[in-house]
């Protein structure tokens, strides 16, 4: 069921000031394959520097060629709505349609693939740094998603070193990122206030850790060095597999059958928690769309109903398995959720996706709707995890959270 646009930025307006931070609307069912890309080709978490090239892309399974608009808003550091009105972030027109769409080719799938790209000739850029929130909605002000993107200014150093934990007790299961920031243009002011950072771990906002706050000031350096306030559970490597061809078995793939559609059915998968760490490269919960018998995946693609396999014992009453990835925007809802077979002792379930290279993981979540992300694939300190940190800054008097600086460092290089 969609929202209607109109009553939704009511009830924002509303929930926001009462509850805090705007959380993201997960698509309807005829939506599919919503992707952010940039300077790589596999999908990943929006971050962009002030001035480059926002593309995002969906599909829609319909077969109706409807029309579909985007609505851009602004927001501060902790996801509340911000001040500033529309002509000071946005250059352009705001509530445009989407212009760039094609239809699916030679697919059992039907499907229409739409892109939109900013800046465009109606949107001609984004002009501030900040958090921001993009509608995508239909020609009855219906919202079919939402999704969040963040955009940074470069004007600050941002040092990040990733180093096994300080606390002896979790030095197997965790790591720890340690951060220095410095500018040459901004003179940090009492930045245990104007100053604020979220840590992104795999490119998984739900995960971050926010508002961590400098433990040392030396001059116009902040530095971050934690034993437990930046420190992560290390997890294990992603769980993939690749159907690019639909007519043969894969990687991942054990084999596949056609009926509607293709059926890619997966090796079953086994409990890791409780086995010694192997080195299995992956793309840390990102996936990437690509088909074999096509030069352009995004229409000559197909969708394949993905058959899960777990094989684990009945968990606690309340408690429910899920695939996990950014795939699906890391959303754990009724659609990831698995079902218990007790005859074979396995979770099973099957998403409907798009050709391509997935990873992805298994998750619990938990009767008062906690999620247990490494409960399944156990925490190993080996596990390579690519990490994120942006800086927030908010000098006295300011209207608007700035991003400033955008850190990246990776386990790979891991030290004591």
């Amino acid at each position: 069921m969609a929202f209607n646009v109109k009553q939704f930025l009511l009830f924002l307006l509303v929930s926001t000031s009462a509850f805090g931070q705007v959380e993201e609307i997960n698509p309807t069912e005829e939506i599919k394959t919503i992707a952010f890309r940039g300077d790589t080709p596999e999908s990943q978490l929006p971050i962009l520097k002030l001035g480059e090239q926002l593309i995002l892309e969906f599909d829609v399974l319909n077969g109706n060629e409807d029309d579909y608009y985007y609505e851009i808003k602004q927001y501060n550091y902790d996801w509340t709505p911000s001040v500033l009105v529309q002509s000071e972030y946005l250059d352009g027109f705001n509530e445009q349609r989407i212009r760039i769409w094609n239809n699916s080719f030679n697919t059992y799938q039907v499907y229409s693939h739409f892109t939109l790209t900013i800046p465009n000739e109606q949107t001609r850029g984004i002009t501030k740094s900040g958090n921001y929130l993009i509608t995508i909605y239909n020609e009855d002000d219906d919202i079919e998603f939402t999704r969040k993107f963040m955009v940074y200014e470069d004007i600050a150093s941002v040092g990040v070193a990733i180093k096994r934990s300080r606390d002896v007790s979790e030095i197997k299961d965790k790591h720890t990122v340690d951060i220095a920031i410095s500018s040459s243009s901004i003179r940090f002011n009492n930045p245990l206030e104007t100053v604020k950072t979220v840590i992104i771990q795999n490119n998984n906002l739900r995960t971050a850790i926010k508002n961590i706050k400098p433990q040392y000031i030396l001059g116009n350096e902040l530095q971050y060095r934690y034993v437990k306030g930046t420190s992560f559970y290390a997890g294990n490597e992603y769980l993939y597999f690749e159907n690019k061809d639909l007519r043969g078995a894969n990687t991942g793939v054990q084999f596949i059958e056609l009926k509607d559609l293709y059926n890619s059915y997966l090796y079953k998968n086994v409990l890791r928690a409780n086995r010694a760490y192997t080195y299995n490269p992956d793309i840390n919960g990102n996936f990437l769309i690509t088909a074999l018998d096509t030069d352009d995946p995004t229409t000559g693609a197909d969708y394949a109903q993905v058959h899960f396999t777990l094989e684990l014992n009945k968990l606690q009453k309340g408690q429910t398995i899920h695939v996990y990835g950014n795939f699906n925007n890391y959303a754990v809802d009724k659609s990831t959720q698995l079902t218990y077979y007790e005859e074979n002792s396995t979770y099973e379930g099957k998403l409907l996706l798009k050709q391509g290279f997935y990873s992805y993981k298994y998750v619990i979540k938990n009767k008062d709707g906690s999620i247990d992300e490494n409960a399944i694939s156990g925490n190993f300190h080996q596990t390579e995890n690519s990490y994120k940190v942006l800086v927030y800054y908010r000098d006295l008097g300011a209207r608007y959270d700035r991003i400033i600086g955008l850190g990246e460092g990776n386990s790979v290089n891991i030290t004591n």
